[in-house]
């Protein structure tokens, strides 16, 4: 069950005293809550994530606790940080792991993992669906993220996938471009392999644009849901099987080409 608590200080106190007193949760709850991004409170004008349970706050402070057992017990994937290239870092993001977390909680997310690890600012560069995984750009100031952002929507840089789908096809540089949400949206498909025991096939999709659920969306509208779609396929026994391996771009930081791959470990899908 979901619960939203808003809370004006009316003398000095502690953050977790004023969420506890006003909550009728205990203080160790309050602090496991407010430790897994799920307290908020306005700082310099802005709403910001408070996690310190001990910050003392003074009268007319507001706060706001979003409290849900089931988002704050759920216990976060391992991320695997790839390269460290100091304004930037390259990380392998798993199955499951959220890019940025929401108002309920952000433990659970790459963005927060980067930040735990590396004890230093992170910011999104770009997103990637919590039921995919593969490689990630996390920035660690405002005007690389700014820069690198541009990079994914100036179609500048080059997104390559595999993904395993259901039946037997076989695509070579496969364009489809049909619109997503009123938007163009352009994907190239090829068949790397097909497997007739199972009915599947890997591919290799590269997209010049990124519409939400591009790929998915393009692959179910050739009658090939990717395996372990729940949304535009059937769920399965493994995870949804998309995998982001690969970026190319011109570094707008180091002003190099550069290439971050998956390491060939991590770059499998299930058959």
């Amino acid at each position: 069950m979901r619960r939203k608590f808003d809370v004006t200080t009316e003398q000095p106190t502690t953050a977790s005293e004023a969420l506890s007193q006003a909550s009728g949760l205990s203080r160790q709850r309050v602090k496991d809550a407010m430790n897994k991004g799920a307290c908020w409170w306005t700082l310099k004008g802005k709403q910001v994530r408070l996690r310190r349970a001990t910050r003392e706050l003074k009268a007319g402070t507001r706060l706001q606790l979003y409290y849900d057992e089931k988002v704050l017990g759920r216990k976060p994937e391992a991320a695997t940080l790839l390269e460290d290239k100091n304004r930037y870092s390259v990380w392998f993001k798993p199955h499951g792991l959220l890019a940025q977390g929401s108002q309920w909680g952000d433990h659970c997310s790459l963005l927060r993992r980067a930040e735990v690890e590396l004890k230093r600012p992170c910011f999104l560069v770009h997103r990637l669906d919590a039921d995919a995984a593969g490689l990630m750009l996390i920035a660690h100031d405002p005007k690389a993220a700014g820069a690198l952002s541009q990079c994914f929507a100036g179609r500048t840089m080059t997104k390559q996938y595999l993904a395993r789908v259901t039946g037997v096809i076989k695509l070579q540089d496969q364009l489809i471009d049909a619109p997503i949400d009123g938007k163009t949206a352009v994907s190239r498909a090829s068949t790397i392999s097909t497997d007739e025991a199972s009915a599947t096939s890997l591919l290799r999709v590269t997209i010049e644009t990124g519409r939400k659920h591009q790929i998915r969306k393009h692959l179910q509208s050739l009658g090939h849901p990717i395996i372990g779609d729940r949304l535009y396929g059937k769920p399965a026994q493994v995870p949804l099987q998309l995998l982001a391996t690969s970026l190319e771009f011109d570094c707008p930081i180091s002003r190099q080409r550069v290439k971050p791959e998956l390491p060939e470990p991590l770059h499998s899908l299930a058959t």
